[in-house]
């Protein structure tokens, strides 16, 4: 949940951060939801998306989040197990601009899937316990003041790059930084070397302000 919990918890700290860094960017909003998990992703994506699909019964995929969290929450193991793997790998099989089997393998451990899918859904299911729809957007003000480098995947399939370019748009300071050839997955070499950019340049900062 880092992509959308920075902005988050610095919004009443903002006197004690000296930059931000943010990747991925995902507001939590209903339609960003809809599209990686109910309708959009999968027209990319259909040989991924269908295990995902079939882990819930026909007559319940007009609401795949809440159907995953009823699997996901039940007091069987290995229902919630099942379902854990079906949702996490599902992200890890569009993370990143060409599929990576090993991240795919990565995500079908226990401990792996259980504690992604558990949490997502479970913010999900509860707005991110923000009041109100587009909340980050709505409180940027408070965080405008601090340093902040976005860095985007222009080929991010699970935050696509309309949050990055609205939250840009509301937070016109920020650097927005597009790796024209990534996805969503950190471990993307472009992805990678923006962020290790971006840190570079707040350390030299830090050290031109001693």
């Amino acid at each position: 949940m880092g992509k959308h919990a920075e902005p988050c918890l610095c919004r009443d700290a903002s006197h004690r951060v000296r930059g931000l860094i943010l990747r991925g960017i995902f507001l939590t909003r209903r339609k960003e939801l809809a599209w990686f998990y109910q309708y959009g992703a999968s027209e990319i994506f259909p040989d991924f998306w269908e295990r995902y699909r079939e882990e819930i019964p026909e007559d319940e995929r007009h609401d795949f989040v809440t159907a995953y969290y009823k699997r996901l929450t039940s007091e069987d193991e290995q229902t919630r197990l099942s379902a854990a793997r079906a949702w996490s790998v599902w992200e890890g099989s569009t993370s990143k601009l060409y599929p990576d089997k090993d991240l795919m393998e990565h995500w079908e451990g226990a401990h792996e899937a259980l504690s992604l899918a558990r949490i997502e859904c479970h913010y999900f299911m509860n707005n991110s316990f923000f009041p109100t729809e587009n909340y980050l957007i709505e409180n940027i003000a408070k965080i405008r003041n601090i340093p902040t480098v976005i860095v985007q995947g222009r080929y991010d399939v699970v935050c696509p790059i309309t949050s990055a370019w609205d939250l840009h748009k509301a937070f016109p300071e920020a650097q927005l930084v597009v790796v024209p050839d990534a996805g969503h997955s950190v471990s993307e070499k472009g992805i990678t070397s923006a962020l290790v950019e971006a840190m570079d340049k707040f350390r030299v900062q830090a050290q031109s302000a001693l």
